[in-house]
């Protein structure tokens, strides 16, 4: 799985502009699927039959999108204007390379030389409005004649094994996620499974929005990313979670309060199976599945994690073996929907 993963972090799928990476997955997903589509917003909606027709009608949702930037505006001296598209971490985005539009126009994120900075300026985080993108143009019409306003621009960077058992990625939020469910796709499924690959997740979770009306689940899994924070000089309390201590099950965060049933589930599962897990210890952030949750009736739902270091950063770290047990704990799952159903 982890091939796979690299392959789609190399994608590039600014929220909004998703095509590369929805490209690919249609590509893989294809021959195994039952039927395929692509909605109004985006979202890939693979359907693939199982051995049973008969269970709970099961979602599994991940997020294409990442984070990245959008061209806003060219000066007369050929730089580029920008906003940042989703959460990105304004400390760390100064200096890094990206490429604009499908052509791939390389830039660097630049602000103003560090001599010029007053004590007072230096104290604080740069706004966005005070940052720029070099592309190397002499002026605003060789600027214009590479990209214009509205041009999606990515972080650049080649996924890499870290240490023992890391892997550093751009984009590990959330094709960690999409990665199991094409590792699923590729299998014999014991039940009936709808998978919906989703947009715009990081500009407000806007994409499952239509998914899980169009869907109709009683049942939803969402395959997702978590913030770590389990690095020097964070309080034990504000850690959230760490790498290699398993999937994160969680019972909470910021946006939602997860189904108790799947979520004993998951739990009984894992342990069932000597797979490690990790719950959130600190609750925050939020994910796909408050969308969904609150889709018409409402819908159960869970969500598993990776624990993910640096989330929204041009480059993150994740653990190998929590991915692959995400997938093999995802796997248990569907086993358990299709034999037994959920707890109530």
């Amino acid at each position: 799985m982890i091939d796979l993963l690299k392959q789609l972090c190399r994608q590039n799928g600014v929220s909004g502009d998703e095509d590369a990476v929805r490209d690919f997955l249609r590509e893989q997903a294809g021959p195994y699927a039952d039927s395929i589509r692509t909605d109004a917003l985006g979202n890939l909606i693979v359907f693939k039959k199982g051995l049973r027709s008969d269970g709970p009608k099961l979602l599994l949702a991940a997020h294409m999108d990442e984070v990245g930037l959008i061209v806003t505006r060219i000066t007369d001296e050929g730089f580029c204007k920008f906003d940042f598209v989703g959460g990105v971490d304004r400390r760390v985005a100064i200096g890094k390379p990206v490429v604009l539009g499908p052509e791939k126009v390389p830039g660097v994120i630049g602000l103003k030389a560090i001599h010029l900075v007053s004590r007072e300026e230096g104290k604080k985080v740069p706004k966005t409005d005070s940052m720029y993108l070099d592309i190397g143009a002499a002026d605003k019409d060789e600027a214009l004649a590479l990209v214009r306003p509205g041009t999606y621009g990515a972080f650049l960077g080649e996924p890499e094994e870290l240490g023992e058992g890391m892997l550093k990625a751009k984009a590990i939020d959330d094709r960690v996620g999409c990665a199991v469910m094409l590792s699923l796709l590729r299998e014999e499924l014991p039940m009936d499974v709808t998978f919906a690959f989703t947009a715009q997740e990081e500009v407000g979770t806007r994409g499952a929005f239509a998914a899980a009306f169009s869907v109709k689940p009683d049942i939803a899994l969402v395959l997702e990313t978590t913030t770590a924070a389990d690095l020097p000089g964070v309080d034990d309390h504000r850690k959230v979670c760490a790498p290699g201590k398993g999937p994160v099950i969680s019972y909470m965060d910021g946006a939602t309060i997860y189904d108790r049933g799947l979520f004993r589930t998951l739990t009984r599962l894992a342990e069932g199976h000597s797979i490690p897990w990790q719950t959130k210890e600190y609750i925050a952030g939020g994910n796909d599945a408050r969308t969904i949750q609150r889709s018409r009736a409402g819908v159960r739902v869970a969500a598993m994690s990776a624990a993910v270091r640096y989330l929204h950063a041009p480059a993150s770290v994740a653990n190998v073996e929590d991915m692959e047990n995400m997938l093999r704990l995802t796997r248990l799952f569907l086993e358990e929907m299709a034999r037994d159903g959920a707890e109530e």
